[in-house]
């Protein structure tokens, strides 16, 4: 801090960015019970140490989609110890509040008269802890309603088809710079990428130009949650359809540290992919060393700089291949389990020397991948009886894998993208009704699939019963409006039954699996999807993908350096709220304009 004049630290917005902590994972583990926390807890710290304005999270807070009370506890708690305090918040949030956080209190954690924030976080959630149940409700609303954390880019799925989405930036200001923080929390990425090319599928609300603050002067963020584009790219999120007026992406739910911003060619703009702070999976992209990134902003430029987490548990991974060791014997067993132990003995060792803290040493996660092409195997679980009480993860130490018939394909599949947890061993109901020619008369497929991925993914015991209520609701309402029941016989309801179900197939072939839902939330959704549509229905949108090209054909130029004047001033909603403890909660009449995917300029049609 020393390095930083007093006049700097005054127009220089300072936020720490993190990503996946995943709270609770492995809680029921002795020895691994209490990482996520400890990860937690230093990346709170490190915020409270560098001063930062604000803590921005990029999803996965949680690991389960609903925490244990013994998680929550612990979350709470932290959260309690570093963000409650009576340091001043030295920023202004000068958006409309209600629209950045919908629920019922409307506005930024620190402005509330009864509870003294010091460190304010803000956060999106990710795929483990996204919204669920009938009022669609995340393990981060809850941390939301007991005014620890600013939950932001919950999104509101209107319109038909694909869906519709519009993304409101929260503006915040300190000094001579400008921030809009963009928030999109984890959509399934295969309807999201749809969204994404889809034309005004996805909306993006800009500040309007006014006196003393341009369009242009305005640092784009976003954070969002989602697959970054591997061998399937329909299951992935390219980042060309991001629209390029934006400066610096947070990019969660990718595991692997990659730190360091990168410019995307052609695109304009930096990402930055933190990573997990505690590893979830034994591959070879969560070895790599963990860190957060401190990120510093004076009007338009930005300074990156890399932290690393001490806390977090070592863990060194390697790869062998059988055949190219000269010291194995093909028939000999204990040949290849004393070169094994050879190798996992001098791991350990190896994550000795590189401890930071040696009074604290944690015993390593140690991960070796075995080749044993033309070699017998062993039993890992036995192999690794050993080495209890010499490193953390004694039963799963080996894996074991055969190198393909016809050689390694040209395109290289991570090991991150084949071993991804939650997408294994997944069969859903279409499959099953194939593989038997089944056909099915009163419930539709794909609603029968949506009900068991929320009955097992997200523990909603009730999934099966809303299914079946919501199709018959479905098919009652199609008969009386089409007929007089009374004057059906049995085989006549039972064609139409069977009618109702065809259309009801067709309808749903218009969504993506797995995004319908079956409760009374569908209407609450669509209630609050026309309340919003009326807070933007006078603003003016233009092309995402072609942000920078003029309505009258003129050279297009870079996002942030082209001049977008809106043809329509009338301003949304904005807060005239001055709550708080008198530290900087003034606000300011700025207007917004919507950007969508339709080329050129013309009336909102969200």
């Amino acid at each position: 801090m020393g390095d930083i004049s007093r006049e700097e630290m005054k127009n220089t917005l300072r936020i720490l960015v993190a990503t996946d902590c995943h709270l609770g994972y492995l809680e029921k583990d002795e020895i691994r019970r209490h990482d996520s926390f400890q990860a937690f807890e230093e990346i709170c710290s490190i915020a409270e140490q560098k001063q930062v304005d604000f803590l921005l999270l990029g999803g996965d807070l949680f690991h389960e989609n609903k925490p244990s009370r013994s998680t929550l506890v612990k979350a709470i708690e932290i959260l309690r110890h570093h963000c409650l305090n009576d340091k001043p918040v030295h920023f202004q949030v000068v958006s409309d509040q209600t629209i950045n956080f919908p629920n019922t209190f409307g506005h930024v954690n620190y402005e509330d008269p009864h509870f003294n924030v010091g460190l304010p976080v803000f956060s999106i959630h990710g795929n483990h802890d996204d919204p669920a149940g009938v009022d669609n409700l995340s393990a981060v609303d809850i941390l939301s309603a007991c005014n620890l954390v600013n939950y932001f880019g919950k999104m509101v799925l209107g319109g038909s088809g694909v869906g519709q989405i519009t993304i409101c930036p929260i503006l915040i200001k300190k000094g001579s710079t400008s921030v809009a923080l963009y928030g999109l929390g984890n959509i399934r990425d295969e309807r999201l990428n749809r969204m994404f090319q889809t034309p005004h599928a996805v909306q993006w609300m800009r500040p309007e130009a006014q006196e003393g603050c341009q369009v242009t002067d305005w640092f784009n963020i976003l954070v969002l949650h989602q697959n970054r584009v591997k061998a399937n790219p329909k299951n992935a999120i390219n980042e060309h359809f991001l629209p390029r007026f934006l400066d610096f992406i947070v990019w969660g739910h990718e595991h692997e540290c990659l730190v360091d911003p990168l410019e995307v060619p052609g695109m304009g703009f930096h990402i930055t992919q933190p990573g997990s702070s505690v590893a979830t999976s034994l591959i070879d992209g969560e070895s790599k060393p963990k860190h957060v990134l401190l990120l510093e902003i004076k009007g338009n430029q930005y300074r990156p700089t890399k932290i690393p987490l001490t806390s977090v548990r070592p863990f060194e991974y390697t790869e062998i291949v059988l055949k190219d060791e000269s010291d194995i014997d093909s028939n000999d067993q204990n040949s290849i389990i004393e070169h094994l132990d050879k190798v996992v003995q001098s791991l350990i060792e190896k994550s000795s020397k590189r401890a930071v803290n040696k009074s604290e040493l944690k015993l390593p996660l140690v991960r070796i991948k075995v080749d044993y092409s033309g070699f017998m195997t062993i039993n890992p679980q036995r192999f690794g009886q050993k080495y209890v009480g010499k490193v953390a993860n004694p039963q799963d130490i080996l894996i074991f894998s055969k190198a393909s018939r016809k050689g390694r394909s040209d395109v290289k599949i991570d090991d991150s993208e084949r071993l991804r947890p939650e997408e294994l061993n997944q069969q859903n109901i279409e499959a099953l009704v194939a593989e038997n020619n089944l056909k099915m008369e009163i419930l539709p497929v794909n609603d029968l699939d949506v009900a068991l991925h929320n009955f097992v993914n997200k523990d909603d015991k009730m999934a099966f019963y809303s299914c079946v209520q919501y199709n018959l609701e479905e098919t009652r309402s199609k008969i009386s409006q089409d007929a007089d029941p009374l004057k059906f016989e049995e085989e006549d309801l039972i064609l139409k039954v069977g009618e109702c179900l065809e259309d009801r197939v067709k309808e749903r072939n218009t969504h993506s699996k797995k995004d319908m839902a079956f409760t009374s939330s569908i209407q609450s959704s669509k209630d609050l999807g026309s309340k919003s549509s009326t807070a933007v229905g006078s603003a003016v949108s233009f092309s995402d993908d072609e942000d920078t090209v003029k309505a009258s054909g003129s050279k297009p130029t870079r996002g942030r350096k082209a001049s977008s004047k809106a043809a329509d001033d009338t301003p949304i909603k904005t807060s005239t709220r001055g709550r708080g403890r008198g530290r900087g909660r003034g606000t300011s009449s700025l207007k917004q304009t919507t950007l969508d995917a339709s080329l050129g300029f013309r009336q909102s049609q969200s």
